[in-house]
């Protein structure tokens, strides 16, 4: 089972600056979203995550490049796995149930809970918004033949969103979660994540095929 250590940082916090916090992440070990499922196309965009936590708030930061970008969704809950859009699912405790959390490249979220694809509770709005994001999209058409995008998506998402779970502490927690990212509705759809999942068709909700996050 592949495996994270989240460090600790006294650096930032739940009042910091999103720029703050995206810049001490860019000092940390990058993650690869890298298993490419479910093949549609020769298309895999270069996918990395950094990540850390404050106690009481988890800090993530997806750096992304991709040949075609959408941005479409722009309200709480909108069908953002259409649009240009990464992703982080995680169970705590050892529970069957787990949030799904989604997120466009201009940062707007889905947030979900349940056990299964089938079984999603979507959270409300007043949640959703305590999720700070700071978004940053770069197109690189100009300098190159073939048309690309640089983007960047910086995360702060509070305990306090985990709703069905009342920590005080993310410190010792340990927790079973997959990142990925796909594009439904881009010219060529993808689908990569982290940890591999082995299942026939496109399907995120697996979490029998989680990893390991544990937080120091």
């Amino acid at each position: 089972m592949k495996q994270i250590r989240v460090p600790y940082t006294a650096a930032i916090n739940n009042h910091s600056s999103l720029k703050d916090i995206s810049g001490l992440l860019d000092t940390l070990e990058k993650n690869a979203v890298d298993h490419h499922l479910w093949p549609a196309s020769a298309i895999k965009p270069d996918v990395t995550f950094a990540i850390a936590h404050h106690s009481d708030c988890l800090f993530l930061k997806y750096y992304v490049r991709e040949n075609a970008l959408r941005a479409v969704c722009l309200r709480p809950n909108d069908p953002v796995y259409t649009d240009s859009c990464v992703e982080f699912f995680v169970a705590f405790d050892g529970g069957s149930h787990y949030y799904n959390l989604e997120f466009n490249c201009l940062g707007t979220c889905l947030l979900g809970y349940g056990t299964g694809r089938d079984d999603r509770q979507l959270l409300p709005a007043d949640v959703i918004t305590q999720i700070k994001h700071l978004a940053v999209i770069q197109s690189n058409s100009s300098t190159t033949a073939s048309p690309s995008y640089t983007w960047q998506l910086t995360l702060m998402i509070p305990v306090e969103v985990f709703t069905n779970h009342r920590f005080s502490s993310l410190q010792g927690v340990k927790s079973r979660v997959n990142f990925y990212k796909c594009g439904d509705e881009l010219p060529e759809p993808h689908f990569l994540a982290w940890s591999e999942i082995d299942a026939p068709a496109p399907d995120f909700h697996l979490p029998e095929f989680f990893g390991q996050l544990n937080f120091e």
